[in-house]
């Protein structure tokens, strides 16, 4: 148990006189996100841990670092708490657009404003390095907190109040205080700035890993521990009470392992877990994943088609499903014992692609089946329903130079086959205690760091460019991207989902709303669109000179030649107009493959 010396002195102990502050940090784990628009499951559970133990609603506040960093004053509810809990931690390298992760000094500085009791938790337990990066070494760091949860932050927040703010035990929580929790501290999200709108749950269905792979962090959590699909159902019904109709199945190793026995799938399980979500929130607008692993596909493949049969069946359009090959170089795989080989990862995405690489509105089979993989200009214009993605991590024992060309050529491999990988991640790791990478450090990372700067490039222009286009042609539409910000007369937003695309619109146009976009091109891993659909009597010049097939001239009479009755009047030859526009108005023009018009329709959103 904690010292109770460390504790603040004169603080209230009855939980129902406490006050409480709940700082977000962001969290980045291999299976787990919380950097907006995300909101973690850590600053939930906590809240509902504290609810559980006796502390009100009404006592308990809740922000994130972006927050303090805009509105300064709000750093009076960390100075003033009875407790304030810190939670946060990064342990895989990222970018974000969403918000910006606490550094280590930001967090220090955070526990010296508070007067009350101070508590660090979260995936900052396993270290920090100089910044938030990959090719870094980490070390444990209290950061001058008063106490830190060295197991769960929530079961440490619940022993603490429960005590009297005598302190705790370093313990991990039980299934049933999560599912417990979930649902009392639902309420927390209707304080993080992006509610409702703008915010996508993370929810956990398992976190643990029965594997050791050398750099991750996972495992340290210990064999995987699965919810009940009744507990995520009520969470998520919790969440939908409070406005919240996004979501992702984020928090596992492999979603595919749900509800079995940690290896093969449970088919009924999944379609358990799905649609029950999708019975209480009929009206949700985003359903994800995050994890898959690819040997579970190649060691139970029809118990695996099934299952992802029923994820593709009841989730949104553009789920990803990331699978850690990590590496295709087999010595590299040896000594960090990796997984999966080359070969079945290669096979877990063709049938990823089979079964899930469909589009909304693609005609079925004769079987009465949607099949994949859905390209062409027979495809719909939609993002397929699941696809898989492919994390790659650098710096790793045996790395040599011959590792860059494995990796590239099983890219090449996926794409001369005619599939589809929704992401390509390519990252340096980081080195944490308790990981097998500890000793190694970051030391091959940084000797090879010219050399992976080169090949992630090439990798970029030979192999993603050209994927995004197979998986985005253009025509595609993207319903409902919220626009975050403006960059050199473009307005840029993203759908709300697993690694959404960032999509690039002409014109400044008002930030914080939702539109429809049709892609007209795309770079690397970023498209640009314009507003679907466009009506021709009223598009801007940058908006018709957006789409490939109009050049100045062409949209110079189309303006000139105003107004249209009909699209035929249009004087453009060179492409299919009712791609992209209307004439006379966009109202109840519909979405392909959806209910979704310009004029809202209830129902289930596809």
């Amino acid at each position: 148990m904690t010292d109770p010396a460390a504790l603040e002195a004169g603080a209230p102990t009855d939980p129902a006189d406490l006050t409480v502050t709940i700082l977000d940090g962001y969290v980045d784990e291999p299976a787990h996100f919380g950097v907006p628009p995300y909101i973690s499951t850590y600053p939930r559970y906590t809240a509902g841990a504290l609810v559980d133990a006796g502390v009100p609603q009404s006592a308990i506040t809740y922000h994130t670092i972006d927050e303090l960093r805009e509105e300064r004053e709000k750093r009076a509810d960390v100075a003033d708490a009875d407790l304030f809990i810190y939670v946060g931690g990064m342990t895989v390298p990222g970018k974000y657009v969403g918000g910006t992760p606490a550094e280590p000094d930001e967090v220090r500085e955070l526990g010296w404003t508070a007067d009350g009791t101070t508590l660090l938790g979260g995936p900052v337990r396993f270290g920090v390095g100089e910044e938030n990066a990959g090719a870094q070494e980490t070390e444990r760091d209290g950061l001058d907190y008063d106490l830190v949860a060295k197991g769960d932050v929530e079961a440490a927040a619940y022993d603490l109040v429960a005590s009297g703010l005598e302190g705790f035990d370093n313990r991990m929580r039980e299934n049933s205080e999560v599912d417990r929790w979930a649902r009392l501290g639902a309420f927390v999200v209707e304080q993080h700035p992006n509610h409702p709108d703008h915010l996508i749950c993370e929810l956990e269905t398992s976190r643990g890993c029965a594997y050791r792979c050398s750099f991750c962090t996972e495992p340290l959590y210990g064999n995987p521990a699965f919810r009940d699909a009744e507990g995520v159902v009520e969470e998520v019904a919790a969440l939908s009470d409070r406005g919240v109709s996004h979501f992702r199945l984020g928090r596992q190793a492999d979603i595919l392992a749900f509800g079995g026995d940690g290896e093969a799938p449970n088919p009924d399980a999944l379609r358990r877990l799905y649609g029950g979500i999708r019975e209480v929130a009929p009206d949700l607008e985003t359903l994800h994943l995050d994890n898959m692993n690819p040997v579970t596909i190649v060691d139970y493949p029809e118990r695996s088609r099934e299952a992802i049969r029923i994820i593709a069946e009841h989730n949104t359009p553009g789920d990803t499903a990331a699978f850690g090959l990590e590496s295709a170089d087999p010595v590299v795989r040896e000594q960090n014992n990796l997984l999966v080989s080359a070969e079945d990862c290669l096979e877990a995405v063709r049938v990823v692609n089979e079964e899930g690489g469909w589009r909304p509105g693609d005609d079925p089979d004769d079987d009465g089946l949607h099949r994949g993989p859905s390209t062409g200009p027979s495809a719909s214009p939609r993002l397929p329903k699941l696809l898989p993605g492919i994390n790659l991590v650098h710096g790793l024992q045996g790395e040599r130079e011959e590792t860059f060309e494995h990796n590239r050529r099983f890219l090449q491999r996926v794409y001369d086959e005619g599939l589809m990988l929704r992401r390509i991640n390519i990252r340096q790791v980081m080195a944490f205690a308790g990981t097998e990478m500890a000793e190694t450090g970051a030391e091959i990372a940084k000797d090879h760091k010219q050399q992976f700067k080169r090949y992630k490039q090439e990798v970029r222009e030979t192999i993603d460019n050209p994927m995004l286009d197979r998986v985005v042609p253009p025509g595609t539409i993207l319903p409902n991207v919220h626009l975050e910000y403006h960059q050199d007369g473009m307005t840029f937003g993203r759908q709300l989902g697993t690694y959404a695309l960032l999509v690039g619109v002409p014109g400044e146009r008002e930030l914080g709303q939702a539109i429809d976009v049709a892609i007209v091109d795309h770079g690397y891993r970023s498209v640009t669109g314009v507003p679907y659909p466009l009506d021709v009597n009223e598009a801007s010049m940058g908006e018709l000179t957006t789409i490939p097939g109009i050049a100045r001239s062409t949209a110079g009479d189309v303006i000139v030649g105003r107004p249209y009755e009909s699209l035929a009047e249009v004087p453009v030859e060179t492409i299919d107009l009712s791609r992209y526009f209307v004439a006379g108005g966009t109202d109840g023009v519909r979405i392909p493959g959806t209910m979704k018009s310009t004029e809202p329709t209830p129902g289930r959103s596809d």
